[in-house]
């Protein structure tokens, strides 16, 4: 367990409607074998008893830093998003949790491990062990995670938000990219983060159990199902809109990118015809198939 004197890494949970699951995903805060952490939760308009849950966290845990927030009521991402840059989160380390997942005891231990003595930017992402609502395990996510790189961040995530761990320097790098209207949070944190130079470290032991049940607000990543959805993305456009969100919101707010960095989203962003756009910028999806995809989607205008 760390020092008394250490600052706290701080957990930001969003929440929404997570009644059914969220007392045990805190429990497992107070089984962490790191034990100076701070909580820090926004929660989306939750209707079925979230908020109670939260306060009577709160109460029977007087002796932590415990903050409740009311969410911007527009969906996961920029609830996550409002944490990070709230204005009165202080400097620091911070891990991110869903509300419905069950940490491992070392979820935290690990994840600090890796980035607090790196004096720059630094990011952890973590593999997940799948379960059924009962916390059944399914299947370990597939292992060892591709290599991280900003000419992947372009075109792909491959950092799991409910696994995410970042050093004071990376918080502040996010924080200097503002709050922007993207699909999703934790592709946000992997580009502006790569975007900056960021060390990457994706870990291939299991960090957490990452319950499936019809309520989640986002689905595992494996999968029939997943890959199903993942083509009608592609295909049908939405892969697209979401490339052209990331990348007007990084250059919305170049601070701290690496020049070239700014330039190859720039020209994924703008050039034509979009095979030239890939070729000129570097975007590249891991695998031999995500390849042959991504130069699909440039010459049938799904890009």
């Amino acid at each position: 367990m760390s020092a008394p004197s250490s600052p706290p890494v701080r957990i930001l949970l969003a929440t929404w409607n997570g009644a059914a699951h969220l007392s045990e995903q805190l429990d497992s805060y107070l089984a962490q074998d790191h034990g100076n952490w701070a909580l820090w939760v926004s929660d989306d308009g939750s209707d079925d008893g979230t908020w109670a849950i939260l306060e009577d966290f709160r109460a029977a845990h007087p002796d932590r830093e415990i903050r409740l927030l009311r969410g911007p009521g527009q969906g996961a991402a920029a609830n996550f998003l409002s944490l990070l840059t709230h204005p009165e989160l202080p400097p620091g380390p911070v891990a991110l949790s869903d509300q419905d997942d069950v940490w491992m005891p070392h979820r935290l231990s690990r994840g600090l491990a890796a980035v607090q003595d790196h004096a720059g930017p630094a990011l952890y992402g973590a593999i997940t062990t799948e379960t059924t609502p009962d916390l059944t395990p399914l299947r370990k996510q597939k292992g060892p995670l591709p290599p991280p790189s900003f000419e992947n961040a372009l075109v792909q995530n491959i950092v799991a938000g409910n696994t995410v761990t970042m050093n004071a320097a990376a918080l502040a790098a996010l924080r200097a990219g503002g709050a922007p209207d993207v699909p999703y949070h934790d592709w946000w944190i992997y580009l502006r983060l790569a975007g900056v130079g960021a060390r990457i470290t994706l870990d291939d032991v299991p960090v957490l159990y990452y319950r499936q049940h019809p309520g989640n607000v986002i689905g595992a990543h494996s999968g029939a199902r997943a890959r199903a959805q993942r083509v009608a993305a592609l295909v049908g456009g939405a892969y697209a809109g979401w490339l052209r969100r990331n990348l007007t919101a990084l250059l919305a707010r170049p601070e701290g990118l690496r020049p070239e960095h700014a330039q190859a989203a720039r020209i994924l962003l703008e050039t034509r015809p979009r095979r030239h756009a890939l070729r000129r910028s570097g975007a590249r999806r891991s695998g031999p198939g995500g390849r042959a995809a991504l130069r699909i989607l440039a010459l049938i205008g799904r890009l």
